[in-house]
């Protein structure tokens, strides 16, 4: 296969996953197959929800997630006190290991020649034509504004972070691992090793543990020298949109979002948990940004369970109650 999408799921944000199928399916069509990587074996649901698409498949080659589990672990172990901390917290191992899968898609083997990923927690609103045709010329598509925060990505307080990175690739070529687009092959093993002993020479301090695999990410990719194309850079300025749920003056139109006019390609629900979105699902009446939507896209084929809401919702950030804050302060929860 040519062009595909990967997302990667378990059970816990199984609600996401059908809102991400459904807009991909309603917004793009089925004619793009779609590969849903296992995070881990939680995944009973997600196979259910995947044998009844003719266009989806369940990616669950443990072969290939070793080997890349494998490699996350050695960059890990590069680093002067990450895995130390994460086992202070009872993290055996890489904090979210399963984050790293995502990175079966640039393996030989993989399906792919070219793809597009996505995570779970993502509508797709627009064609996707634009980013397989910058592929074309490009290995490394992207499309957001994360390269305006760096504090995410790697660890600022590095005095090594500027001899591993100039300034330019740092306010250029930062990139949210939520969406990118990229090719079959293109880490070979030869790579990862070479990139493996420059982390163990000293740069793994660059990275951020908080973030491990979207810090990962954009280190493999800015120190091998890949070309980073991200289209909110490139785009005409007319024909650039947001793409985050922190933006909240996107216009709705027919369960699709606009930026000044421009639909959106695609719109990342960062920051809303999968416990928030269960709750919502089950019932519960709490807010969050463009909720419409995704409840929209989460029961396409099963309105008859969206849940029904008739008061006001509750803001999903709402802040705790004076007794709340006063029992924190005495440590009493």
């Amino acid at each position: 296969m040519t062009e595909g999408i990967y997302t990667l799921a378990n059970d816990v944000v199984y609600d996401q996953l059908v809102a991400l199928l459904n807009s991909i399916e309603t917004n793009i069509g089925t004619a793009l197959p779609v590969y849903v990587i296992a995070y881990d074996d939680r995944i009973d649901r997600v196979r259910e929800a995947v044998k009844t698409r003719k266009n989806v498949e369940l990616f669950e080659d443990k072969k290939i997630f070793a080997r890349w589990e494998n490699f996350s672990l050695q960059v890990w172990q590069a680093h002067p006190y990450a895995l130390k901390s994460w086992q202070e917290k009872g993290i055996d191992g890489v904090y979210r290991i399963g984050m790293n899968r995502r990175y079966c898609a640039f393996d030989p083997s993989s399906p792919f020649e070219k793809f597009a990923y996505f995570d779970a927690d993502v509508l797709v609103l627009n064609s996707l034509d634009t980013i397989f045709d910058t592929l074309n010329q490009h290995d490394f598509v992207v499309y957001d504004f994360q390269y305006n925060d760096i504090s995410h990505i790697y660890n600022q307080n590095s005095p090594n972070l500027l001899n591993v990175f100039d300034q330019n690739q740092l306010n250029s070529e930062i990139f949210c691992a939520g969406f990118y687009a990229s090719k079959r092959g293109l880490l070979p093993p030869e790579q990862r090793k070479w990139l493996v002993s420059q982390l163990e020479s000293g740069e793994a301090e660059v990275l951020y543990p908080s973030a491990p695999n979207q810090s990962v990410l954009n280190y493999l990719v800015m120190r091998s020298g890949i070309s980073v194309y991200n289209l909110a850079l490139h785009l005409p300025e007319n024909q650039r949109t947001g793409n985050s749920v922190t933006s909240s003056h996107f216009e709705k139109r027919n369960h699709l979002l606009y930026d000044k006019e421009t639909r959106l390609t695609y719109l990342h629900y960062i920051g809303v948990s999968s416990k928030l979105i269960q709750r919502v699902c089950a019932g519960e009446n709490l807010d969050f940004p463009y909720r419409d939507i995704f409840l929209h896209y989460r029961y396409l084929h099963e309105p008859e369970q969206k849940p029904q809401f008739k008061t006001k919702p509750q803001p999903y950030n709402k802040p705790p109650s004076l007794g709340a804050r006063i029992l924190r302060k005495l440590k009493l929860t």
